[in-house]
C-alpha cells in the first residue's frame, strides 16, 4: 500500500514554516553519542526518517534512546553498547547511507562493526570506497560479508594517519572525524569538507573532549584521546530545507517566513536568490522569502562544495528558473546524475536541455565522461499538472513546488522519500495554503 499526493496548483504559498536541526548534521551527531562513556543530549531534532533510522540502529547496538515528547530532545546512553546481529542489521539494508558512519565508533567500542548494504538518493555515484579506504588508513581490516553487508574489524586498535581525500567529500570527512577522535596519535586530513554541518559536528566533538583544529586550505588536525564524555548540543538549523522553502516562495509567487533559517549559512544562496529577482528580509528569528513582482532573471550558475553554491539548492532553484525571462545555464559539479529530475519538469511544460559538456567557467571532474551534468533552461514557460513519481529527496521537493505552481492538478507518488529530509511537510504545505490531498493507493 502506497500513497499518492494530489496537488491542485496555482495557489501562492503564504505563511510561516519552522525549520529545525539539519538533516546533514543530526543523524551524524546521534552516531557520535557512541563515542562517549556517558549519556548525550541532542536538541533541535527534526522528525524525519533519517532520525528514525539512526534511532533504530543505535537501539539494536544496545544504546538507550529516550525522546522528550514535549521538546523532541534525544538522550542517548551508550552504556550497553553491543554487537548487533546480522539479521538486525539486514533490516536496515537500503534505508540510508548513515550506517557507514557507525564504523569508527563501533570499532573503538567493540573492535568490530557490521554495516548493511547502503541506500540513499540515486543522484550519482556515491561509493563507500572513500570510507573503506579511510578506515584502512586507521588500521581497520575490511571483510565482505556477502548480501548482508560489510564486516569491519580492528584487531590491533586504530591509529591516527595522514589522509588526503581526492575530493572534499562530506561523508568521508565525517568518517575521519568520528574515527580519529579516539584513535591513537594524531590524524591530519587534507582536502577536507568544511560545510557548516561539518563545523557543527566538530563543535559537538570538542564539547565531548576531542582535540580538533581546522586549519587553512581544508586541513583538519585531530589528536586522539582515550575517552570522550557525553555532549549537550543544539543542532544548527537545516539550511537546505530553508533554501527549498525559499524557492517554493519564488516559484509560486508567494511569501514565506522560514523560522529558524540562518543567514550565515545561506550567504551564497541569498546572493543568487536576489540575482534572479527574489527578495528576502532577515530577522532575528528567521528569514522572510518572497516574490516581489515583476519578471525573474536568468543566470549562469555552477554548484560547488562549501562555500560555493550547494548542490542541494540547485534542484528547487531550477524550477524557479523555468519561470525566468531568458536562458539560464546550470553546471552541476558535485553529483553527475542530479538532473534526472528534470524529465518530469519537461513533461509539465518546462524547456530544459541536458548536456554532457561542462557549460561552466572551469571544466569539472565529470567532463568528457558522458554524464549529462549541465542544463540549459529557457523560460518563462507555463507549467501544467502531471502524474509524477519522485526520484530523490531534493528532486522530489522540486517536483512538488512545480506542481504547486502549475495549472491544473498533479498526482505525485513516491512521496515517502520526502520524509527523509522534510519534517511534517504535509502540515507545512497546508499551513501555507496549498490545496493538497493525501490518499492511499493499492
Amino acid at each position: 500500500m502506497g500513497k499518492v499526493l494530489t496537488i491542485h496548483g496555482g495557489v501562492p504559498l503564504k505563511g510561516k514554516v519552522t525549520v529545525r536541526g539539519a538533516k546533514n548534521l543530526v543523524p551524524k551527531a546521534m552516531v557520535a553519542a557512541l563515542l562517549a562513556d556517558s549519556p548525550s543530549v541532542l536538541r533541535n531534532v527534526p522528525e524525519i526518517k533519517d532520525v528514525a533510522v539512526v534511532t533504530s540502529l543505535l537501539k539494536i547496538h544496545g544504546v538507550t534512546v529516550i525522546k522528550d515528547e514535549i521538546t523532541g530532545d534525544l538522550t542517548m546512553d551508550p552504556a550497553g553498547t553491543k554487537t548487533a546481529t546480522s539479521n538486525e542489521i539486514d533490516t536496515h539494508a537500503g534505508d540510508s547511507r548513515i550506517p557507514i558512519l557507525f564504523c569508527g565508533p563501533l570499532l573503538h567500542s567493540l573492535g568490530e562493526a557490521l554495516i548493511p548494504n547502503l541506500g540513499g538518493c540515486k543522484i550519482g555515484d556515491r561509493p563507500i570506497d572513500f570510507h573503506l579506504e579511510v578506515l584502512r588508513n586507521f588500521g581497520a581490516v575490511i571483510d565482505k560479508a556477502g548480501p548482508l553487508g560489510t564486516s569491519i574489524r580492528a584487531p590491533h586498535g586504530l591509529t591516527g594517519a595522514k589522509i588526503s581525500l581526492p575530493y572534499p567529500s562530506v561523508g568521508a570527512t565525517e568518517q575521519v572525524l568520528l574515527t580519529a577522535v579516539r584513535a591513537k596519535g594524531t590524524t591530519e586530513l587534507e582536502n577536507a569538507a568544511v560545510e557548516p554541518e561539518i563545523l557543527d559536528l566538530i563543535s559537538l566533538l570538542q564539547k565531548m573532549g576531542a582535540i580538533i583544529t581546522v586549519q587553512r586550505d581544508r586541513v583538519i588536525r585531530i589528536v586522539g584521546v582515550d575517552r570522550l564524555s557525553g555532549y549537550n548540543h543544539k543542532a544548527l538549523p537545516d539550511r537546505n530545507e530553508s533554501a527549498s522553502w525559499a524557492s517554493a516562495a519564488l516559484v509560486t509567487k508567494g511569501d514565506i517566513f522560514v523560522e529558524g533559517a540562518a543567514q550565515r549559512d545561506l550567504t551564497a544562496f541569498l546572493h543568487t536568490y536576489r540575482q534572479i529577482g527574489g527578495e528576502f528580509e532577515v530577522l532575528d528569528t528567521g528569514i522572510r522569502f518572497y516574490h516581489p513582482g515583476g519578471e525573474l532573471k536568468p543566470l549562469m550558475l555552477e554548484t560547488d562544495v562549501h562555500p560555493g553554491f550547494m548542490t542541494d539548492w540547485q534542484q528547487p532553484l531550477v524550477v524557479a528558473l523555468t519561470q525566468a525571462e531568458g536562458v539560464s545555464i546550470i553546471h552541476e559539479t558535485v553529483y553527475e546524475n542530479r538532473f534526472g529530475f528534470t524529465s518530469a519538469l519537461v513533461e509539465m511544460g518546462a524547456q530544459v536541455q541536458l548536456h554532457s559538456e561542462c557549460l561552466g567557467a572551469i571544466p569539472c571532474r565529470f567532463g568528457q565522461r558522458n554524464f549529462q551534468h549541465s542544463a540549459i533552461i529557457s523560460g518563462p514557460t507555463v507549467m501544467k499538472g502531471a502524474d509524477i513519481d519522485i526520484p530523490d529527496l531534493r528532486g522530489g521537493f522540486s517536483h512538488l513546488i512545480a506542481a504547486l505552481a502549475a495549472e491544473g492538478t498533479s498526482h505525485v507518488t513516491g512521496i515517502e522519500l520526502i520524509n527523509r529530509g522534510y519534517e511534517k511537510f504535509m502540515d507545512k504545505l497546508t499551513d501555507l495554503g496549498a490545496r493538497v490531498e493525501m490518499n492511499e493507493i493499492a
